[in-house]
Formats: structure tokens, sequence, C-alpha cells
């Protein structure tokens, strides 16, 4: 079940675009939701999606998919962006981050959403202007876009800034960032 930061559940009004941002982990997946209007981005919610480490990675999956199919319900929104994940040094850790990306992905197809996807480096040079920052530098530049009082934990801050980075990308500043922005429509690459 996710654990969240704020009970919003729907847009104030029209011309809101409501983004679903989602940092991929089997452990822990971090999800954050904001409000675009224009060049203005309004933060609604944050928080995670926490497996149990000694269920079978079945029930973990199913626990990301159930989680991420909740918060769709929960906040409505109408578009949604997830992390690229790339190859780690451990072939096993690899598969099973790609896995829980694929559960996330899957349930927010299933709820009928667009899902842009990027890298991690596109993430970074659209939030913190370099595309090799620290999580530190994330976490508090999403703060300072975002103007919360504190500096979201990690996997927040990586799922808000997903949404950020797609939220700039529909403002023309997907220019600054590289090429290789992916879109799924409902079981198509784009």
């Amino acid at each position: 079940m996710p654990t969240a930061t704020s009970p919003t559940s729907q847009p104030s009004h029209q011309g809101v675009t409501r983004i679903l941002g989602i940092d991929p982990g089997l452990r822990i997946t971090g999800f954050g939701v904001i409000d675009v209007a224009g060049s203005q981005l309004t933060y609604v919610a944050s928080g995670c999606i926490r497996t149990n480490p000694d269920a079978a990675l079945p029930i973990r999956l199913g626990s990301i998919h159930h989680g991420i199919r909740e918060l769709a319900a929960r906040y409505a929104p109408q578009q949604a962006a997830v992390e690229i994940i790339f190859v780690n040094v451990n072939p096993q850790s690899t598969l099973l981050l790609g896995q829980a990306r694929g559960a996330a992905i899957g349930a927010l197809v299933a709820d009928g959403l667009d899902v842009a996807e990027y890298t991690a480096l596109q993430v970074k040079q659209a939030v913190v202007g370099n595309g090799h920052a620290d999580k530190t530098q994330v976490q508090h530049m999403v703060r300072r876009l975002l103007s919360l009082d504190a500096e979201p934990g990690s996997d927040a801050a990586d799922a808000l800034a997903c949404a950020i980075t797609h939220a700039h990308a529909g403002q023309g500043l997907a220019a600054l960032m590289p090429s290789g922005m992916r879109t799924r429509r409902r079981g198509r690459m784009s």
C-alpha cells in the first residue's frame, strides 16, 4: 500500500495537467504527483510503495502493480513518467529492477495512461541542469522547484523529478535534454 503525504485527489481546475512520476524499485518504488498549469508546477503528493523483502518475487511485483493502480485511482493523473533503468554492475539486480519497472508500467498502461520514459541523465539535466548531479542535488532542486517546506526522501524526490522532467518536456524544454524520450501508448512504443 502506498504511503503518501497529501490527500488531494483531483486537479483543482481546467487547464491543469496532473502528472504521476515513478522511480521504480523492487524494495521501494517512489512516486510523485504534480499539477502543471502553463509553467506553474504545484506539488500534490509523494511517497513510496514498499514491498516486503521476505515475500516471493511475484507477491512483491503484485504489490507494486496494486500500489500504482491505487495511486492512479486516488490522484487521477492524465499523464505518467517513469525513469528508464540501465544495466547495473550486478546483472541479477538489473533483472529484478526491470521486473519492478515492468510491473509499474503495466499498472499505468492498464489504467489507460500514456507513459513517457526518461533516462536518469535526462531527469538530472532537466531538474538540476547537470546530468551527473547527485541525489542530494536532485532533492534540493525538487524542493525549490515545488516550493516544499522540506526536502522529500530520495525515492520520492526522484519520482517528483521525473514528473517535473515530463512537465518541462511538454513546454519546450525538451530541447535542452538529449534525444531519446520514449512514450508507451497503451502497449505501443512511439
